[in-house]
């Protein structure tokens, strides 16, 4: 059965820095904590990694579908260890913050399932270092990985 979290954080920085941030997904170990690498293998393709329960090792093909400029990022996977599908909101507020709003949806063999019971928890963390790395340009997961 898929789950889901959606989550929201303030950004102190223009909508066209915060998407830009985010657009560039070979950069999401910097602030990811279980991201190990992301590729990219095509102009909307890539190619991830990230660490599983246990050691495990886990890996899947993306397909950007949307990307609407300082808007919108939406993704599908479509081939690997885990089925992902999703998108992210940036809405510039007048008070000099972007609005992040992420929705990610997993579905997963059970082997796995450990490693999406604090989905919610993970997106927090996520998006609460991603604000740092935006706001301060400290990659808050750099040389913590083995």
């Amino acid at each position: 059965m898929p789950k889901q979290a959606t989550k929201t954080i303030l950004v102190k920085a223009p909508a066209s820095e915060v998407y830009r941030s985010w657009s560039d997904f070979e950069r999401f170990p910097m602030f990811m904590r279980n991201i190990e690498s992301v590729t990219k293998t095509g102009p909307d393709l890539s190619h991830w990694v990230a660490e599983g329960p246990m050691g495990t090792r886990l890996e899947w093909e993306a397909q950007t579908t949307m990307m609407e400029e300082n808007k919108r990022i939406g993704w599908n996977s479509f081939e690997g260890d885990i089925e992902t599908t999703g998108q992210v909101t940036f809405n510039e507020l007048p008070t000099g913050h972007t609005e992040v709003t992420a929705t990610f949806q997993y579905d997963h063999p059970n082997p796995v399932a450990g490693w999406f019971d604090n989905l919610d928890e993970r997106l927090e963390e996520d998006l609460r270092n991603f604000k740092n790395y935006v706001e301060t340009g400290v990659a808050p997961m750099a040389g913590t990985r083995r």
